[in-house]
């Protein structure tokens, strides 16, 4: 059995980490590397899209960032218990006619035993904003500092 620490239950330190692991796997833009955070049967909710498993998330996030250009994201841990946690998030981008875009969300996850996220509810509103009204910066090695 392959083991994703830190394991649930989580207490402060351990659900910090793990979503700083999510943030950092997600900056990376990789759908290879995010997806293996997820179980084989692993359900999504994200905005109005419903996934199940693997491939359809790597499908997902294969669209969204040929849509989602320069993404940078922030995650902030809001609550934890058990094999829960409860994450806010924002997160810019543009578009490909160049519009920027502030994406603010809030995510629910539950973990199985093994550490692999099986359950991932999120809700999304996006923002239009100018280049200058950008926190993030656009470093090829994650978010620069700033905006946090």
């Amino acid at each position: 059995m392959t083991q994703r620490p830190p394991l649930p239950p989580f207490d402060e330190s351990s659900a910090r980490a793990k979503v700083q692991a999510a943030e950092d796997a997600w900056n990376s833009r990789d759908p290879e590397r995010v997806a293996l955070a997820y179980t084989e049967d692993c359900v999504w909710r994200n905005r109005h899209e419903f996934i199940t498993g693997r491939d359809e998330i790597r499908a997902f996030l294969r669209r969204k960032w040929e849509k989602e250009l320069d993404y940078r994201l922030r995650k902030e841990l809001w609550s934890w218990s058990g094999n829960r946690i409860s994450v806010c998030f924002r997160y810019e981008w543009r578009d490909a006619g160049g519009q920027w875009w502030r994406s603010y969300g809030n995510e629910q996850w539950e973990f199985a035993p093994d550490g692999l996220m099986r359950r991932r509810e999120a809700s999304i509103n996006d923002v239009p904003i100018t280049a200058d009204e950008r926190e993030f910066g656009t470093s090829p090695h994650g978010p620069d500092e700033g905006g946090a």
